[in-house]
């Protein structure tokens, strides 16, 4: 749900030419599951579609110590001598943003908010969560067989929990998908597309901002109002590109993540789908290994999550020199043969071997990990319940992806039962 999870800063594309959008004609794409994994290894030399030379970090050892360690931070990538590393304008690219900022100033803002996140926080969440979850069921097998389950569970599940956390209930889910789609576009839109859009979006952030400092509410934005209040510093424009940047956090992952997961459990996973449907801590330990094994994004566009060291460092015997940008490749480390020894098939109800780097680790470990989760847990444990025959109606290489994105997941999938 952190918005460097659901889409790093390492975006691509500022082509010239008119972009399509992340729904027209594509080549076939395989499914993320299936996707070449770049080898764990020592630290290796590659550039960004900038040009920028990266270093890719792969190992698990390795990229715990790139995501902790305080010689490697976010805010060195807006220094004014960093060299580029997107092509894109994006809803990253704010200097002032949470994600871009490190040390006592990101401790700070971060404070603001971390408090709606805890565990405990959003375990009272479950209840509500499960009652949108069976609803939107209900809605699916009501409207019959066969279903786009894309357009009726994976992409309103996830807003609908993101709305009502943030009292966004009358907020148009269409207006927020196009909003979403430009702020982590990287060749589906053209630069001035997107830039458009985010001044849109900007401009939604700073009425809800506006309005609930005038009529205060028992929602995340009031909450978080109130703590900014209480600190020192705190801009207008951080608490604005804070709020909107929740709202498209706090649903993008949770819908990738949900989508690609149906691919592969309604796939080769299929055998898995009763269980499932059995109890909740088997449904809890498959989201674990869902989350871990099968990324948000092709890695051409998610290279990793960056960071650019501000002296020399040694990561795995190599030594990096300072002002190098880093590449912690999450997706690589999730599946180092040196600590996970299986793979989906035999492990999607193992616990995890080690901790994943989905959500990251260190100081910008993803806020909403918890509450990611427990969407995903809860959804795929009671959709296997209520509808055991799920199954795919086509193919996986005919599937419609979103693409031109920084994550990719299936435009449509359509299912029957």
């Amino acid at each position: 749900m952190s918005a460097e999870n659901s889409a790093t800063g390492a975006g691509t594309g500022t082509d010239p030419a008119p972009a399509a959008g992340p729904g027209t004609a594509q080549a076939v794409l395989p499914p993320l599951h299936c996707l070449r994994l770049l080898e764990p290894g020592p630290p290796r030399l590659a550039a960004l579609p900038t040009g920028t030379p990266v270093w890719l970090v792969s190992r698990h050892t390795d990229v715990r110590q790139v995501l902790t360690d305080p010689r490697l931070g976010r805010a060195p990538l807006f220094a004014p001598d960093a060299p580029p590393v997107t092509r894109a304008p994006n809803l990253l690219d704010d200097p002032t943003a949470l994600l871009n900022i490190d040390g006592v100033e990101h401790q700070r803002l971060r404070r603001t908010v971390q408090r709606a996140f805890t565990p405990r926080a959003i375990a009272r969440w479950r209840p509500w969560v499960a009652s949108v979850v069976e609803g939107l069921i209900d809605e699916l097998i009501d409207q019959g067989s066969p279903a786009d389950i894309v357009a009726a569970y994976t992409r309103p599940l996830p807003v609908a929990v993101i709305s009502r956390l943030m009292g966004l209930d009358l907020l148009d889910s269409k207006r927020l998908e196009h909003w979403s789609d430009h702020a982590l576009a990287t060749t589906a839109y053209t630069p001035q597309a997107i830039r458009t859009a985010m001044d849109e979006f900007a401009g939604f952030g700073a009425e809800v901002v506006a309005e609930r400092r005038a009529e205060p509410g028992d929602d995340l934005v009031s909450s978080l109002l109130a703590a900014a209040a209480d600190t020192p510093g705190i801009t207008e424009e951080q608490i604005v590109t804070l709020v909107i940047g929740l709202v498209v956090a706090g649903h993008e992952t949770t819908m990738t993540s949900l989508g690609n997961a149906l691919v592969y459990l309604l796939g080769e996973g299929r055998d898995a789908w009763h269980r499932l449907a059995s109890d909740e801590q088997s449904a809890a330990a498959a989201t674990e290994q869902l989350l871990r094994a099968v990324p948000l994004g092709d890695a051409d566009t998610l290279p990793g999550l960056l960071r650019r060291a501000v002296e020399d460092i040694e990561i795995g015997g190599v030594r990096i020199p300072a002002g190098s940008v880093v590449a912690a490749d999450v997706t690589a480390a999730n599946s180092d043969p040196e600590v996970f020894t299986g793979d989906l098939l035999t492990e999607l109800f193992s616990p995890l071997a080690a901790p994943s780097y989905t959500f990251g680790a260190g100081p910008h470990h993803c806020l909403g990990a918890w509450l990611a989760r427990m969407e995903l847990e809860i959804a795929l444990h009671r959709l296997a319940r209520r509808l055991p025959s799920l199954r795919l109606t086509a193919p996986q290489d005919t599937i419609d992806w979103r693409h031109g994105l920084l994550t990719r997941s299936p435009q449509r999938l359509e299912v029957a039962w």
